[in-house]
């Protein structure tokens, strides 16, 4: 099967290098376009069995899933180019751009779709990427929740939920790189070395994570099993709850919609 990528930026990169390292596709059967020669290379000294091209519609040619890596205001032009036909798979990964939007821009209105929002950690197969689909049956979404699957964890839900979504899954891990970097310059103000503070975070909010994702448990009962009574760890929290940590991730996400 031959996956075609549109647009090799921040996305589009990261899924190709995410696509490399997973077991669905031979490097070989996995085509990145992009008019950006130097970001082709860029790509291909990282994943050098990619194949590259400059050239939209030769790349989409043959292809039984198109994702569609190009910024929104991209898209019209970009899918008018390609003349996709309704045997192949559309994965548009535009923020923003709707199924409705995008059937104006197709030959073939009513061919598979799907919207994929994934996030950049998708490059190291660690992705929480959102899916909704339209006119596919239920084949295509098993196909596409697998391919994304392999890149971390996948979620289908309806269309008119993948904003608020969003603002949790691919805005929220900016938000968690805020977290690491202030927790390192309050390190590295205690003294440890820069390096150092943000590995012990990093591997923190990986922890964190971790208990959560492979746990029948909850943030809260976590958060129990450390603050012991007199401890410095709810002291620590006492100040985020003073400083209205908890009220300023809620606006953020909301503000992200």
């Amino acid at each position: 099967m031959k996956v075609t990528i549109i647009g090799a930026g921040n996305m589009g990169g990261s899924i190709a290098r995410g696509l490399s390292k997973s077991k669905l596709f031979a490097d070989d059967n996995i085509v990145v376009s992009d008019p950006n020669e130097g970001i082709l290379e860029n790509l291909g000294s990282v994943c050098p069995n990619l194949i590259t091209t400059r050239n939209n519609q030769e790349a989409a040619s043959g292809a039984e899933i198109v994702i569609l890596a190009v910024k929104p205001w991209l898209v019209q032009t970009v899918l008018r180019e390609l003349k996709l036909k309704s045997k192949q798979i559309l994965v548009s990964i535009a923020s923003g751009i709707t199924f409705e939007q995008l059937s104006h821009d197709l030959i073939e209105p009513e061919m598979p779709m799907f919207r994929v929002i994934p996030n950049t950690a998708i490059s190291e197969l660690e992705s929480m990427t959102l899916i909704a689909s339209r006119n596919v049956s239920p084949e295509m979404e098993a196909l596409i929740v697998n391919v994304f699957s392999e890149m971390g964890i996948a979620m289908v839900i309806p269309e008119d939920k993948l904003e608020a979504a969003t603002a949790l899954s691919s805005c929220g891990i900016a938000y968690v790189f805020k977290y690491i970097q202030a927790a390192m310059q309050a390190g590295i103000e205690m003294g440890l070395r820069p390096d150092d503070a943000m590995t012990m975070i990093a591997q923190s909010a990986k922890g964190a994570a971790a208990l959560i994702l492979n746990n029948d448990t909850h943030p809260s009962i976590e958060i129990d099993k450390v603050t012991t009574p007199g401890g410095i760890t709810i002291k620590g929290i006492n100040e985020l709850e003073h400083a209205g940590f908890a009220s300023a991730i809620i606006k953020a996400m909301k503000a992200s919609r």
